[in-house]
């Protein structure tokens, strides 16, 4: 039996995150609609990037994906991320950021840029954000690290990793080899773009490799077809099997989970909300690491729930520091 090294073994698209604060004046110049999100080409991120590099506030590995590996490591677990980045200042920092955030980067190389997400904050405090997802989308199976996939609890993969065939291809392997290796795989439907665009081969990911999925209320409705949320997360688990574990996030109204035919409403943790951005990663962070910890779901659930809310209470999609006495008091189930 393989020693296990990693709580999760992490993939998604690997983007170096560059906040910057502009003038409304900028975006106009830079024809980008204000709060808006878009996807750039490789002409667009290198017209546009050079125009806000005086402006950076923060700078640092992010995407979905590593916003869970890191969320995971902060909790006190171990965890690795796979992806593809340039030989460019944006690889060099992501691959320091991960490491100075405790996640191992097992990450490919590409004669290409790194992928980028720009967040450019207005004095009003709303958010545009741009995405150039450069090496990533050239993720190849050689990328994948094997023996520490081996050496991992779960494999963690996203929706977002279904852009391109080589991205689709690699992922596949990667869950084939995990399942081979007695490895659980959870997968994050991510978006309710990506369930409209690839709906057919995620309800194969969810039947053939998942044991956990996660989905907030509008991807799992749009991905099983039900009335419902509830009514998703049941078909979710029929999906699943025995044992597979549901996870339905809807915003203030808390989460839901449902293994084995028993559903948990899990409450939100009330904070001033500042930020919503990555409080789905977080959630998925908190759950990953109750079940790598062999903790009862509805006390893993309380985690995930609490793990998010300090993430949305601020700027952001990490928690600069995250209270392990108050996960403490969680995991005792007071």
């Amino acid at each position: 039996m393989t020693l296990k090294k990693y709580d999760v073994f992490g993939m998604c698209n690997a983007l170096f995150d560059i906040q910057a604060e502009v003038k409304d004046e900028t975006l106009t110049a830079l024809s980008l609609s204000k709060g808006g999100m878009m996807l750039l080409s490789e002409a667009e991120q290198r017209a546009i990037v050079p125009e806000v590099y005086a402006h950076i506030v923060n700078t640092g590995a992010g995407g979905s994906g590593a916003n869970t590996a890191m969320g995971v490591a902060q909790l006190g677990g171990t965890a690795c991320f796979t992806s593809r980045v340039g030989p460019d200042e944006h690889g060099i920092g992501y691959r320091n950021g991960l490491a100075a955030e405790g996640v191992q980067p097992n990450l490919g190389v590409g004669d290409g840029d790194t992928g980028i997400s720009l967040i450019l904050i207005t004095p009003d405090a709303q958010r545009t954000m741009c995405t150039y997802l450069g090496m990533a989308r050239e993720l190849r199976p050689e990328d994948v690290n094997l023996d520490d996939l081996a050496a991992s609890r779960y494999l963690y993969v996203t929706g977002y990793l279904w852009d391109t065939e080589t991205q689709k291809e690699t992922v596949v392997q990667a869950m084939e080899a995990a399942v081979k290796a007695g490895v659980k795989v959870a997968f994050s439907l991510s978006d309710p773009f990506c369930v409209g665009r690839h709906k057919e081969d995620f309800l194969r990911i969810v039947r053939d490799y998942a044991d956990v999925v996660f989905a907030n209320a509008e991807e799992a409705v749009g991905l099983t077809d039900e009335a419902t949320p509830r009514a998703a997360l049941a078909a979710l688990a029929a999906m699943l099997g025995t044992g597979g574990v549901a996870a339905v996030t809807q915003d203030k109204d808390g989460s839901l989970l449902q293994q084995d035919g028993q559903v948990y409403e899990i409450p939100i943790y009330p904070v001033k909300a500042i930020d919503t951005t990555g409080a789905g990663d977080m959630y998925a962070a908190g759950l990953l690491y109750g079940l790598t910890q062999n903790l009862p779901l509805p006390v893993s659930g309380r985690i995930a729930a609490y793990a998010a809310a300090q993430v949305v209470a601020h700027l952001g999609p990490r928690v600069p520091n995250l209270d392990l006495e108050a996960v403490a008091v969680i995991k005792s189930g007071l």
